[in-house]
């Protein structure tokens, strides 16, 4: 709303006409509290605002941090080891080198595949 000099001059003149001048100051002063007031009201309205909008990010940022914190505590080659006891599979892993058959042994008795 854009209120040209002319009619700022009519407005300013119907307000001295209706209070007088003695009360113009005070009228002056109490339209400038409004003002401010207004003004804060706004801005406390935009911080409500940027609080609540920034509220799911804040939370997601906190989830995403929880999880890293998890991560870095678990070693999934921990798990692995004990569910398969390295010491019993290499010693299995050393008797079936054992058992195996040399081919070139003439000893053996059973089928070869050549």
């Amino acid at each position: 709303m854009e209120l040209s000099i002319g009619e700022m001059l009519v407005i300013v003149l119907v307000i001295v006409v209706l209070f007088g001048p003695d009360k113009l100051p005070q009228i002056a002063r109490d339209l400038g509290q409004g003002v401010r007031k207004m003004r804060g009201a706004m801005d406390d309205i935009k911080t409500e605002i940027m609080k609540e909008g920034d509220n799911p990010i804040a939370e997601i940022k906190k989830e995403i941090d929880n999880v890293k914190a998890q991560v870095k505590d678990f070693d999934p080659t921990t798990q692995l080891r004990e569910e398969l006891d390295l010491k019993k599979y290499t010693e299995n892993a050393n008797q079936a080198q054992a058992n195996k058959v040399d081919p070139s042994d003439n000893t053996y008795n059973g089928p070869i595949s050549r």
